[in-house]
């Protein structure tokens, strides 16, 4: 068995046209899936589809955001339509517009945040899972943080939304295990994209952050796209319902 074989499989990552996605849609292309790039805007998602196209890849752009159910069902419509099935669900697209603590926060975002960080996931497990499971064959990720493994001053509710993912992961696990269907999060810690731009161009600032890390650095996208393939692939065939900790050991060592 080729263990990290995804030839004939079709991928579906959202938030799919940078950064940690970008990087996943074309590491699945690389070990042979076809992939649907998905993000709210056409162009940057055409862009990765040119890459991996250009490599000898299949890829479809199908906008989409998550904050909306029609939309999330219309890309799992054109992904069907694009490819015939879906086998790999990676959910990755999510928001945080707010930072501080939750006594600050308004209803209206604290409902944002959730709506798109965790029942955007559930809509996309209950629309994808079944065909899958017909299959007895399928694997869904969902692409948390760390920032729910602990707690912070300024991460507040999308926190408690990744938090939250790990659950979801978990429970979904279980309900469709028997029907050979995985369920795992990634929890990468912080990853060298616009994000985190302003830290790690800043050279005092990256070495204050990293300098607990026992790697001593941050991640690249390329590292969490490692582990996609690794959760999507025959590998992690007796892997489910797990949250697989990607961050260079920030969270073994002693909180800073």
């Amino acid at each position: 068995m080729r263990l990290f074989d995804l030839k004939g499989k079709v991928a579906v990552v959202t938030g799919g046209s940078r950064g940690i996605g970008r990087a996943i849609c074309l590491a699945m292309a690389e070990h042979g899936a076809a992939v649907v790039v998905s993000s709210r805007k056409l162009e940057p998602c055409e862009a990765v589809v040119r890459e991996i196209e250009a490599a000898g890849g299949k890829a479809k752009a199908i906008t989409c955001n998550i904050g909306y159910r029609d939309q999330v069902e219309n890309l799992v419509r054109g992904s069907r339509a694009a490819f015939g099935k879906i086998d790999i669900m990676v959910c990755n697209a999510a928001i945080n517009p707010h930072a501080g603590p939750l006594s600050e926060i308004t209803d209206e975002l604290f409902d944002k945040i959730m709506a798109s960080n965790v029942k955007s996931n559930l809509w996309l497990a209950n629309l994808t899972i079944p065909e899958m499971a017909e299959r007895r064959d399928g694997a869904v990720i969902i692409v948390s943080s760390i920032a729910g493994l602990r707690g912070s001053g300024g991460l507040g509710a999308y926190s408690v939304s990744k938090a939250a993912d790990f659950q979801l992961a978990r429970q979904l696990a279980c309900e469709w295990g028997p029907k050979n269907v995985r369920v795992n999060a990634i929890a990468p810690g912080l990853v060298r994209t616009d994000f985190s731009r302003h830290l790690w161009e800043n050279p005092e600032l990256y070495e204050k952050a990293v300098s607990g890390y026992p790697l001593r650095r941050i991640g690249e996208p390329d590292d969490i796209a490692g582990a996609a393939v690794f959760l999507a692939s025959p590998a992690a065939a007796f892997v489910t319902g797990q949250v697989l900790v990607a961050d260079g050991g920030a969270t073994i060592t002693a909180w800073r």
